[in-house]
């Protein structure tokens, strides 16, 4: 064993158990100090309460326009109260009755949309958008991702090839009305591999087969 390999062996080791003696004390490991070595260290244990933690209480339907204060005080989680009444309601109807149906109560959105939202949130992800003529898909990336990754999320051999990609804002697009007109109005533009995908970018990878 090399002197580097030992000194990584005694660092993990002395990382575990400071880990251990936290979890010991009730404290989970999400809500220990970690820097990034250290994260990296302990990433293929994959240790549950290293995990994001979403909770999801179930609130009744007089609480939905005041739901309580729930605070849960651990890095890396988050709190989303739900009334499990009206989202099954919910999802028996069409767009147009839920959307009625969600305005007689006051609700924006529908609980179901805030929980994805927040897990995305802790997972560290966005979504980026691929259409065709037969289907429209999401793709979850990491924050930050550049173009020539995002590509290699579709397929490793759009990544290999890529040449550039086709961008263009899902809010630009809708207002636009179709891609040929946002063409026209000058909101779809053309990226190269470091370009730092955003949530709802619509894109078209062009690439080398």
């Amino acid at each position: 064993m090399s002197a580097k390999d030992k000194e990584l062996r005694i660092a993990e080791r002395d990382l575990l158990d400071r880990l251990q003696s936290g979890l010991e004390n009730e404290q989970p490991i999400r809500n220990q100090e970690l820097n990034a070595d250290e994260e990296r260290m302990i990433r293929g244990y994959q240790f549950l309460s290293a995990k994001p933690l979403l909770l999801v209480p179930n609130i009744g339907e007089d609480a939905i326009n005041n739901p309580p204060s729930i605070t849960y005080p651990l890095r890396n989680s988050a709190v989303v109260p739900v009334c499990g009444k009206i989202e099954a309601e919910l999802a028996q109807l069409d767009d147009a009755d839920a959307t009625s149906f969600m305005e007689d109560l006051g609700i924006t959105a529908p609980a179901r949309d805030l929980v994805i939202r927040r897990s995305y949130d802790l997972l560290g992800l966005i979504s980026f958008l691929t259409a065709g003529p037969d289907e429209v898909r999401a793709w979850p990336i990491p924050h930050e991702t550049p173009a020539v990754e995002a590509a290699g999320a579709i397929h490793s051999d759009i990544q290999r090839g890529f040449i550039r990609a086709e961008i263009v804002a899902y809010d630009d697009l809708m207002s636009a009305g179709s891609m040929v007109d946002a063409k026209k109005v000058g909101t779809v533009r053309m990226e190269g591999k470091t370009y730092i995908v955003k949530d709802g970018d619509i894109c078209h990878f062009l690439f080398n087969v």
